[in-house]
């Protein structure tokens, strides 16, 4: 992996996995195009980094936060697209607005689709005229293959994220774009709501530091894996719910009560879209 010859379109730079990545690349020398959409926090990012780098306010979106993005990816004829901009949802369907379905699905699917659409050219166009390779990785989720209660609109996101980037991995396999996908298990950030973080410490589930799941990215991004599922035992699990699904809904059925009781009544629903898209 040539990390100094990269340079690398960020998206979702300011949120805590975003910050995380930044800090792991920048030490690696690539230079970055650090996206978001609040432009203090971008620029103490940038000051906080090794390195000289840019940062580009905008909104994934919007089609005109996807031009303004594709205008600066071109002029700095970018290397690397790292799909991590997204929001979190924590609620039951019942309970769950039309908004929050219409921006999770947005955000987490198909604004990186479509962005991913137009940035393919430069992707090609520069590996072509540095003859290294580019690279595409999306930030999806472990569950992105596991359906989980109270969850089921960001798990649809996240599972036609994986779908999406499964495809176009075939799809480009016979060019010099890389495509990954990689999949963190719950992190410490403020995608996840403090019901969420409490569910989590109910269930005993293990939750990553943001500086480790970069360091697992950076891995990944080494060895030239095209997936990468991040913590045991929900590596094992994602495996299990692949092959035998009516096992998990059995584990997953016990532990519904504990799920449901940090989950609001309709009355009281509070949805949690904490962005990591600003």
């Amino acid at each position: 992996m040539q990390w100094q010859q990269q340079t690398c379109l960020l998206t979702g730079a300011t949120g805590g996995i975003g910050q995380a990545i930044a800090q792991a690349l920048a030490n690696k020398g690539v230079r970055l195009i650090l996206q978001g959409r609040s432009e203090s926090r971008l620029q103490a990012l940038s000051r906080s980094l090794p390195g000289e780098h840019k940062i580009l306010v905008a909104d994934i979106t919007t089609i005109q936060g996807r031009e303004k993005i594709c205008s600066m990816a071109e002029l700095n004829a970018i290397s690397m697209l790292i799909n991590n901009a997204g929001v979190g949802q924590f609620s039951l369907l019942e309970d769950t607005e039309e908004t929050v379905i219409v921006d999770t699905l947005e955000a987490n699917l198909l604004a990186p689709i479509l962005l991913t659409q137009a940035l393919l050219p430069v992707l090609q166009k520069t590996n072509q005229r540095q003859v290294i390779p580019s690279y595409l990785v999306n930030i999806g989720s472990a569950f992105g293959s596991i359906g989980f209660a109270g969850q089921s609109i960001y798990c649809a996101s996240k599972f036609g994220l994986r779908g999406f980037t499964e495809a176009l991995y075939r799809e480009l396999a016979d060019t010099n774009v890389h495509v990954s996908y990689f999949a963190p298990r719950a992190t410490a950030t403020s995608i996840n709501s403090d019901q969420a973080m409490a569910m989590n410490n109910a269930l005993g589930n293990h939750v990553d530091s943001p500086e480790d799941v970069a360091q697992a990215l950076i891995q990944q991004l080494e060895k030239g894996h095209a997936r990468q599922f991040v913590g045991f035992p929900e590596t094992l699990f994602v495996k299990i719910n692949g092959a035998f699904p009516h096992i998990a809904d059995k584990a997953l059925l016990k532990k519904l009560p504990i799920i449901k009781r940090f989950l609001r009544p309709k009355k009281d629903v509070e949805h949690t879209t904490q962005e990591v898209l600003s």
